[in-house]
C-alpha cells in the first residue's frame, strides 16, 4: 500500500499527543524504523510497543523513522528530531508484511548506506530487523543486516540493551560476536551458513535460533502510545488482549509463530482502558482471535460500564456471543467481520477451522438483529485441495448469509500464501491464473446478487510467496529493485540473478532442507509434518488446553502445568 507523504513532519508532530523527545547527551541514541508510510506504521500496534519499551530506559533516546515514498526525498531522516540516521548507533526495523521488504532496501539506500552488512563497519550504525515474518523467515533479510531479531520485542530488549549500552562502540566484529551469544538474536556473519540454494537435509545446518516470546502480557501491556489523527486507528485506543491463537488453524503463520496463546487478565485491561479513556472514548480489542479471550463477555461488559465505546478485529463466527455483539452495536460499530476461511465442511476440516456453516449463519442473524449495516466475510481461494466445488460452496455460504442479514455483504477472497512454520509450509501455491479463474467464478456468481467480492491481485500474492519462503540469493533480487517496484521490474530482477518464481512457489520434498530451519519457533517440524498428515486424512486437532501442553513443544513444563488463567 502507498500514499502521498504529506502533511510535514512539523505538522504530524504537532497532532500527536504522548510524543517522547529527549535530549541526547550520555543516551544511547537508536533509531525505529518501519519500512511504509507514517499513517500505516502509527496503525501498528508494535511500533507504539517498541517506542514505549525503549524510551523507557533512562539510557536510550528512541526516534522514530519511516519510509518517505521515494530515495529523492533527502537524507532519511527522524521524525522527531529530524537527524540523519547516520547519527544513531542503531537502526531497528519492525516489518509485518512481506510486501515492505521493497520499501526497506529502498530505505537503505536513501539512507546512503551500504546495502550489505559485511561493506559495514563501526563507523555505520549498527542494523537490526525483527517483526513477524521475519521471525518465521529470516534468511531473505539476513544479508542486509547485522542481526535478526527472533521472536517478541519485549522479551529481547533487556538483554540486547543491556549489552549495547556497554558495547556498542567496540569494534564491529567483537560487538557481533557478543550480539550472537544473546538469545534470540539471529547474527548471519557469525550463525550461517545457512545452506544455500535450498538442499536436502545435510549437516551444514547451523544451531536454530530459539523464538523468544514473553510469558506474562500483563507485565508488558501493548496499547497505544502516541495518540494521532494521522492514521486508521487515530480515533481509537488500542489495547492487545491477547497474543497468540492455540485454534491450530493449519495454514496461519500468527497461529504457530505466536504460540502457546497468552491473554491479558481483565484487571490489566480495564485499568488500561481507563488510561486510553483520557485521550479516546473509542476502545480497540486487539489479537489473533478476540471472541477467543476467556473473558470477552465480561470485558465486554466492563468496558460499556466505563463509558467506551467498543471495536474488534475480525471475530470466529463460532466464538462469537450475544454481550459482544450487543456492546459492538451499543457502540456504534456498523460493520461486523467474521472470517470463515473456506466455503465447504471437507476443506474447513482440512485446514482445522472447525466453525461451521450453521455458526457462520447465526453470526448473520445476530449482526442483523443489532442493526449492524455491513457483515464482511474474508475467505482465502487457492487453500491446498481447493476444487471447483470448494470455490462453489464459498458463494453458495455468501448467499445464505445475504438472505439473512439485511445490510450489506463484502466478500474477501484472499489469495492464499503458503508460510514457513506452518503446516502448509511445503505446500505448492496454487498458480496465478488458476486463482483468477476462481476469483471470476466468485464475481459472477456474488456480484450480480448484490454481494460485492474483493480481492488482492492474485499475481502480487505469487510474489509475496516468493518472499515468504524464500532464500539468501532473493537479497540480490530486491537490490536491484527501483523504488516502486511493478510486475515487470519483479521479473526482470528475478531473471538477471538466474532465479524463477517457481522454484519459490513449488511443492517442498518431506526430507528437503528449507531455508528458515535456522529458526526454532518452538513448534517442532515433526509436529508440522504430523499435522499436514492429519489434514490429508480430514482429521481434526483440538485447540490448545488453557494451560498449555507438551504436545507441539512450544510450552515447557513450567508453562504447561501452571494454574490456567
Amino acid at each position: 500500500m502507498r500514499r502521498k507523504f504529506s502533511p510535514s513532519n512539523r505538522e504530524l508532530l504537532q497532532r500527536e499527543t504522548g510524543t517522547v523527545y529527549k535530549e541526547w547527551g550520555g543516551r544511547l541514541p537508536i533509531a525505529l524504523a518501519f519500512p511504509n508510510s507514517y499513517s500505516l506504521g502509527m496503525s501498528n500496534l508494535a511500533i507504539h510497543t517498541l517506542y514505549r519499551l525503549l524510551n523507557a530506559r533512562p539510557d536510550v533516546v528512541c526516534e522514530r523513522v519511516f519510509w518517505t515514498g521515494s530515495t529523492k526525498a533527502g537524507p532519511l531522516r527522524a521524525l522527531e528530531s529530524g537527524r540523519d540516521v547516520h547519527e544513531f548507533v542503531l537502526l531497528g526495523f519492525s516489518v509485518s508484511f512481506e510486501m515492505d521488504y521493497f520499501n526497506l532496501v529502498a530505505m537503505l539506500r536513501q539512507a546512503g548506506l551500504p546495502l550489505w552488512a559485511q561493506d559495514r563497519d563501526a563507523r555505520h550504525p549498527l542494523l537490526i530487523v525483527g517483526g513477524p515474518t521475519v521471525t518465521a523467515n529470516p534468511e531473505l533479510l539476513a544479508p542486509f543486516f547485522d542481526a535478526v531479531a527472533i521472536g517478541e520485542g519485549e522479551a529481547i530488549l533487556p538483554p540486547l540493551l543491556d549489552l549495547l549500552a556497554q558495547a556498542i562502540h567496540a569494534d564491529r566484529a567483537s560487538l557481533l560476536a557478543a550480539l550472537a551469544g544473546l538469545p534470540g538474536l539471529y547474527v548471519p556473519t557469525i550463525h550461517g551458513p545457512s545452506g544455500l540454494p535450498t538442499t536436502r537435509l545435510d549437516s551444514r545446518a547451523c544451531q536454530p535460533i530459539h523464538r523468544q516470546w514473553l510469558r506474562n502480557l500483563d507485565a508488558q501491556p501493548a496499547t497505544t502510545a502516541i495518540f494521532s489523527p494521522d492514521t486508521e486507528f487515530g480515533d481509537r485506543f488500542l489495547i492487545e488482549i491477547g497474543r497468540g491463537c492455540g485454534r491450530g488453524c493449519r495454514f496461519c503463520l500468527a497461529g504457530y509463530t505466536y504460540r502457546p496463546p497468552r491473554e491479558m487478565s481483565v484487571e490489566t485491561v480495564l485499568h488500561e482502558a481507563a488510561r486510553g479513556l483520557k485521550h479516546r472514548d473509542r476502545v480497540g480489542l486487539v489479537s489473533a482471535a478476540v471472541s477467543d479471550h476467556s473473558q470477552i463477555d465480561r470485558l465486554a461488559v466492563e468496558l460499556r460500564r466505563m463509558g467506551a465505546r467498543l471495536s474488534v478485529s475480525s471475530l470466529r463466527a463460532d466464538a462469537v456471543s450475544e454481550p459482544l455483539i450487543r456492546a459492538l452495536a451499543e457502540s456504534d460499530t456498523r460493520t461486523l467481520t467474521i472470517a470463515p476461511e473456506a466455503g465447504s465442511g471437507r476443506l474447513r476440516r482440512f485446514i482445522n477451522k472447525t466453525q461451521t456453516e450453521d455458526d457462520v449463519l447465526r453470526a448473520a442473524d445476530l449482526a442483523a438483529r443489532y442493526g449492524f449495516h455491513r457483515l464482511k466475510l474474508y475467505f482465502m481461494l487457492g487453500q491446498p485441495t481447493e476444487t471447483e466445488d470448494d470455490v462453489a460452496a464459498i458463494a453458495d455460504l455468501a448467499l445464505r448469509v445475504k438472505a439473512r442479514f439485511r445490510g450489506r455483504v463484502t466478500l474477501d477472497a484472499t489469495p492464499y500464501v503458503p508460510k514457513a512454520h506452518t503446516p502448509f509450509q511445503r505446500a505448492a501455491m496454487t498458480p496465478v491464473k488458476t486463482v483468477e479463474r476462481r476469483l471470476r467464478t466468485l464475481r459472477r456468481a456474488l456480484e450480480p446478487r448484490g454481494v460485492r467480492v474483493r480481492a488482492d491481485s492474485p499475481a502480487w500474492a505469487a510474489v509475496q510467496g516468493v518472499l515468504a519462503r524464500g532464500d539468501q540469493r532473493l537479497a540480490r533480487v530486491l537490490a536491484r529493485l527501483p523504488d516502486k517496484v511493478s510486475l515487470a521490474d519483479w521479473r526482470y530482477a528475478l531473471r538477471a540473478e538466474g532465479l524463477t518464481a517457481e522454484e519459490y512457489l513449488r511443492e517442498r520434498a518431506p526430507d528437503e532442507r528449507l531455508p528458515w530451519e535456522v529458526v526454532d519457533t518452538g513448534v517442532s517440524q515433526d509436529y508440522l509434518a504430523r499435522e499436514w498428515k492429519r489434514a490429508q486424512a480430514g482429521d481434526g486437532t483440538p485447540a490448545c488446553p488453557p494451560s498449555g501442553c507438551l504436545k507441539c513443544g512450544v510450552c515447557d513444563e513450567t508453562w504447561a502445568f501452571r494454574d490456567a488463567p
